[in-house]
Order: C-alpha cells, then sequence, then structure tokens
C-alpha cells in the first residue's frame, strides 16, 4: 500500500459558540474564540488516501478526481465563508476544528465511491492546520 497525500488551503471565518451554554459558559469553554463577531483562520487541510499501485497508469490515485471532488465538496463551500451561517451543518452544530473534521469526512465519504471505483483508494485522513500551533486529525473508518 502507498499513502498520497494532496494538500489544500481555505480561509473561513466562524464564532465557537453552544446555545446550550450561558454566555458566561461560552466565554469559560471557548475563550477568545466565542467572539460575537467570528474570527478567521486560513486553513491548510490534508487529505491522505491510500491504496495499490495500479500497474497501468502507475498511479495510487487520480491526483486531479481528488482535487476535483475536494474543490466541489468542500473548498467552494468554505472558502471565505462564515461558517456558523453559511454553511449547513454548522447552522446548528459549534464549528470546532474536530466538526469541521467530521463534516468534510462525511462531505468526501458521500461521494468517494462515485468518484473511485471499490478497490481504488480508501479515505486514510484528514488533517486540518487551523494555527501555526493547532493541528486536528481525523483518520477516516
Amino acid at each position: 500500500m502507498i499513502r498520497v497525500t494532496r494538500r489544500y488551503r481555505f480561509a473561513a471565518s466562524h464564532r465557537l459558540h453552544s446555545e446550550r451554554f450561558s454566555e458566561g459558559e461560552n466565554r469559560a469553554l471557548y475563550g477568545k474564540c466565542n467572539n460575537p463577531h467570528g474570527h478567521g483562520h486560513d486553513y491548510v487541510l490534508e487529505v491522505s488516501v491510500s491504496g495499490p499501485l495500479d500497474p497501468v497508469s502507475g498511479q495510487v490515485i487520480n491526483v486531479s478526481a481528488l482535487d476535483n471532488l475536494v474543490a466541489s465538496r468542500v473548498v467552494h463551500d468554505f472558502d471565505h465563508k462564515y461558517m456558523n451561517a453559511d454553511v449547513r451543518e454548522f447552522q446548528e452544530v459549534v464549528p470546532t476544528s474536530e466538526n469541521i473534521l467530521r463534516v468534510i469526512e462525511e462531505r468526501l465519504a458521500a461521494h468517494w465511491h462515485s468518484v473511485f471505483s471499490g478497490d481504488g483508494p480508501r479515505l486514510e485522513a484528514i488533517r486540518l492546520r487551523e494555527t501555526k500551533r493547532n493541528l486536528f486529525e481525523l483518520r477516516a473508518s
């Protein structure tokens, strides 16, 4: 098996705030990320896939097909958006980086087999760098 990782970028803003908590609880839990006006990040998204080497193409994955899938299902909907209002999944779920990863995985998985054959590459991991100090990783199932 060979692993291939592609890197993508998008800029987005969000506010970490839950209606389940009081204003004080939100401030205590989310700190400065609870700013009522939101705040933004230049996110770096890494998508890792693994699979056998195709003897004909010499590749594990059709990189253009992966790029198109990530662009159409993730970057297009997230880039330069206020996630809390502009991304449907975050209208009721707090857009933490952990939840952003989960949504990205769901979006990619929903279309994976229509783009890649059953014996082809599998989604292995998704990493999201929010800041220089914060990197989140989801290992796909």
